[in-house]
């Protein structure tokens, strides 16, 4: 989903909003794509920027270890997701309740699953979240998570999880704008903060 994917537009616009919302550093898995977005979106907002992006990543100039505009500084290159989900729950947790992070899966493929598991997971058994929650979105531009979605009401129609517990754990977002309320909610912020 490059420059050219109506997703990329809507990213880069979240990426930008959310860092002047939460005035917060925004962490990706950067990479190409929608991650690429969200990326620019914080830079244009004049805001810090960090990554966690995965050696040899297939496409374009991910074929390298190094990123192609952002200073080495501000991102690890890491050999395994593991290591990458490490690193964006670290960043995700909140330290101190003035502390505004969130975790926002846009549309991605098995390594995006992977880490969106992974973070509900940890955030359905209190690892992360317990005194001091994190905000989990889910962006379903165009409905692309429809099955996946549709998938888990399937699994609690056949009781391998309990009925509510998933939508409690995270907000599904069809838009940006529903996804800036909600955080703004959230953290009990106006949109002007």
């Amino acid at each position: 989903m490059g420059p050219d994917h109506p997703h990329y537009s809507k990213a880069f616009e979240l990426g930008r909003e959310i860092a002047k919302l939460l005035d917060c550093t925004s962490w990706t898995g950067a990479g190409p794509g929608l991650m690429d977005a969200a990326t620019k979106g914080a830079l244009q907002a004049g805001k810090p920027v960090g990554g966690f992006k995965i050696g040899k990543e297939a496409g374009e100039w991910t074929a390298s270890n190094f990123h192609s505009y952002l200073p080495t500084e501000t991102y690890l290159t890491c050999r395994f997701f593991s290591a990458r989900k490490h690193g964006l729950v670290d960043a995700a947790v909140r330290n101190e309740a003035t502390d505004r992070t969130a975790v926002v899966a846009l549309p991605g493929g098995i390594g995006t699953l992977d880490e969106m598991f992974e973070i509900l997971a940890l955030i359905q058994l209190q690892r992360i979240g317990s005194e001091l929650p994190v905000p989990f979105i889910v962006m379903n531009y165009d409905s692309f998570y429809k099955n996946l979605l549709e998938f888990l009401d399937d699994c609690e129609y056949w009781g391998t999880v309990s009925r509510g517990e998933v939508a409690s754990l995270w907000k599904v977002c069809e838009n940006n704008s529903e996804a800036l309320a909600y955080l703004a909610g959230f953290y009990h912020l106006s949109p002007l903060d």
